[in-house]
C-alpha cells in the first residue's frame, strides 16, 4: 500500500514535527522488517523536514570481531560506509550513548567529512538491551541548523524505533 506523508511545509518546525510524528508511527506499525521500517523513516524525514541527508548507521559485528557502525537506510547524497567506535560525530554517540548536536561539524574534533556541503549536525542513539544498537545521523547544508526542537522530537521518534529495533 503506497503511503503519503501530509506536512503543511508552511508551519514551523515544531508543528512539523508533530505532525510528522504519528504519520511516521503508523507506517511503522505492524512492519517487522527494521530496514524497511528505517528506510521509511529515512525518506519521510527528508521529505517533511527537508534535511540534507537522513540515515541510520548500524552497530554490526565486522569480520574481525571488532564492532562498528555500517551504513543503513538513508536518503541523500552518498555516505561513508563505515564508522569505528568514537569515531566521528556518530561514533561519538555511540561511544557517549547521547545526543549530539553539532552547530559546525568543521570545529568537531574528529568530524569525518563524508560530504564536504554537510555544516551542522544532529546524531541520536537508539538501545536494545541497554546497548547502543544504531544511531539516526541527520546532516544540514546550513550551519546551526539544528536545536532543542529537533532534539526533542528526534528523541521522541528514537522512543518509537527502540520498540522495532
Amino acid at each position: 500500500m503506497a503511503e503519503q506523508l501530509i506536512i503543511d511545509t508552511t508551519q514551523d518546525k515544531a508543528a512539523r514535527y508533530q505532525s510528522l510524528l504519528p504519520q511516521i508511527e503508523g507506517l511503522v506499525t505492524g512492519e517487522t522488517d527494521l530496514t524497511a521500517n528505517l528506510a521509511n523513516i529515512a525518506a519521510a524525514l527528508k521529505e517533511a523536514m527537508g534535511f540534507f541527508w537522513v540515515g541510520f548507521y548500524l552497530v554490526k559485528t565486522n569480520a574481525t570481531g571488532n564492532q562498528e557502525l555500517v551504513l543503513g537506510p538513508f536518503q541523500g547524497p552518498i555516505a561513508c560506509t563505515r564508522i569505528g567506535f568514537g569515531k566521528g560525530v556518530c561514533g561519538a554517540s555511540w561511544k557517549e550513548r547521547k545526543v549530539m548536536l553539532v552547530p559546525n561539524v568543521d570545529e568537531f574534533p574528529g568530524h569525518i567529512a563524508c560530504s564536504s556541503a554537510s555544516k551542522s549536525e544532529i546524531v541520536l542513539p537508539a538501545f536494545k538491551n541497554n546497548e547502543v544498537a544504531l544511531v539516526l545521523d541527520v546532516d544540514s547544508d546550513q550551519l546551526n541548523d539544528f536545536d532543542s526542537t529537533d532534539e526533542k522530537y528526534l528523541s521522541q521518534l528514537m522512543q518509537l524505533v527502540e520498540r522495532f529495533v
